[in-house]
Order: C-alpha cells, then structure tokens, then sequence
C-alpha cells in the first residue's frame, strides 16, 4: 500500500513516515500543494494524509483538484484548526476523515488502516483466498493456518495480489504500488520478488501465474 504525505512540518513529515513505514506502507511525502497537487495528478497512492495549512496551494484547493479529475483517492485531512467551519469545508469537498493536531500516531495509523480498506471497497480486517489469509492489522499472513515468514516486501506483495485476487496485475503497477519514490526496483526485481513469494505460497491449492509480457494473477488451484 502506497500513502502520500503533504505535510510542511518537517518534524511532523518525519514521525509520519517512521510510523507508516515502520508498519509496513510505502511513503512518500511533500512539502506544498502545489507538489502535492503534481504527486498526485502523475503517481498512483492508495492514500492522501493531507495537511490544510500548506504553502503555495491551500490543502482544500489540493482536494478540491484531486476530486475534479474524479479520482476516489481516500483522504485524511490534518489541521491546525479543528474549527466545525474547517471541517465541513473539507468534508463538502471529499475528505474522507478528519484529525485535529496533535494527534496520536496510534489513532492515525487506525484511521490510515480503515481508509484503506474503505478504499478497496471492504472494512474486513482479513483477506481470505482458499487457505491463504493475510491479517492487515497485524501484517502476516497465514497458509492452511500456519503462519509465513515473509519479508517486508514479500508482505506487500502478497497483499496487492489478494487485494487484487483473480484479477490481473501488471508489473508496472506492482512497482507503482510497491516503490517509494528513489527505490531502484525493476521489472526484473520484481520478478524475483515473486519467485520468493511463489516458493513460500505455492504449497497449497493456490500460485501466482504468469500472464506473459502483461503480469500476474494470484488463482485458486482446482482440486
């Protein structure tokens, strides 16, 4: 999962990305709206922490653009004003949660956790294909019960591919969703990202196939 940070406040950029990526989301961050407004009209992110007071472009106009291009980005909005006139404002123009500063990073990364799901379309905590089972909450996954050791970034693709299962996913989205921006990741890096991941899986009735030159697809096995 990839979350975009728009926060000027380089001491409060800096705990967001520690915490975010220590729990498993790759991050990336800006400083104004205007680079905030750029990220966003080129890149893909699964979601927007979104900070009100930036420079250069106003959060809300930061909003109010994203939503006009239709995108249903989730986005959660951070102020230095929890006025009820702020709220509603971002609100009225698509903002999917609200958190006043300071906050606590707990509750964020809670928030962070149902918005993403919300924007995958489900609030289940779980994802389940056949016998394989990833916990997002706590970032593991599970085969016929027993838990994988998986690294970090087997982990993050294990979860695109579920979220994503019986559907076809490109190697140039799995980078996209994979990859800050700076990570030297390949096309054929994330081939041998996949034959790990493939190793570890593939024990039971479901493997990732090969779509050749388009992707992947992770499939349940016929019995």
């Amino acid at each position: 999962m990839r979350v975009l940070i728009a926060e000027d406040d380089q001491v409060i950029a800096e705990g967001l990305l520690r915490a975010l990526r220590n729990a498993g989301y790759s991050v990336d961050q800006v400083g104004s709206g205007t680079e905030a407004d750029a990220a966003l009209a080129s890149h893909e992110f699964d979601l927007l922490i979104l900070d009100l007071g930036l420079p250069k472009l106003h959060g809300l106009e930061v909003l109010r653009k994203l939503r006009g291009r239709g995108s249903s980005l989730p986005v959660l909005v951070l102020t230095a004003a929890d006025s009820v006139e702020q709220r509603v404002k971002g609100l009225d123009l698509g903002a999917d949660d609200y958190m006043a500063k300071p906050f606590s990073l707990q509750e964020l990364e809670a928030r962070v956790r149902a918005l993403t799901r919300r924007g995958l379309g489900t609030a289940a905590t779980v994802i389940k294909h056949g016998p394989l089972t990833f916990d997002a909450t706590g970032r593991v996954a599970y085969l016929n019960e027993q838990m994988i050791e998986l690294s970090a970034r087997e982990i993050s693709l294990l979860e695109v591919l579920l979220q994503r299962a019986g559907r076809l996913v490109s190697k140039d989205q799995l980078v996209e969703r994979l990859c800050e921006w700076g990570d030297e990741v390949s096309n054929n890096a994330i081939e041998v990202y996949i034959h790990r991941l493939r190793k570890k899986i593939e024990q039971g009735p479901v493997r990732i196939a090969t779509v050749r030159g388009l992707g992947y697809c992770l499939e349940k096995v016929a019995a």
